[in-house]
């Protein structure tokens, strides 16, 4: 039984050094130790950059609306939060909804991105807007 409990120990502490490292890869975290910190940042600095470079691809709008300042307050948000299970979609909307509630930008700015976001989020017109609306709301859609 003591060779069990070894090896769930072992596992366990092999579990929380992953999630470590992990945490360092795609937030600001510390690395766990017995990883080089400058390795750590630049692998960090280049799922960052990727990240960056995705979003700008699924939401060109975003680096059109905030110009050469998009890479800088993104990378700063990527700093911060990890992308959740939403996808690059998602992480634009949550990148916009950041900005608008830290205020990151200009007024301009922050009137463009505010009406941009509205436009992203709200449920398409036409035939498919019953449709989105039920699923959004857990509704059944009904013909009539």
């Amino acid at each position: 039984m003591a060779e069990t409990s070894g090896t769930d120990a072992a596992r366990e502490r092999l579990a929380r050094a992953q999630y470590a490292l992990l945490a360092a890869l795609v937030t600001d975290a510390p690395p766990p130790p017995g990883f080089d910190p400058r390795r750590v940042a630049v692998q960090r600095r280049a799922l960052h950059a990727k990240r960056a470079g995705v979003v700008a691809k699924v939401a060109p709008e975003l680096p059109a609306l905030l110009g050469d300042d998009y890479r800088r307050l993104f990378l700063g948000y990527a700093g911060k939060r990890a992308m959740t299970d939403g996808g690059y979609r998602r992480d634009a909307l949550d990148f916009a909804r950041h900005l608008i509630s830290v205020r990151a930008v200009p007024e301009p700015q922050m009137d463009r991105l505010a009406a941009w976001l509205a436009g992203e989020t709200a449920p398409p017109a036409g035939p498919f807007r019953r449709l989105v609306t039920a699923l959004r709301g857990g509704r059944k859609a009904v013909n009539r």
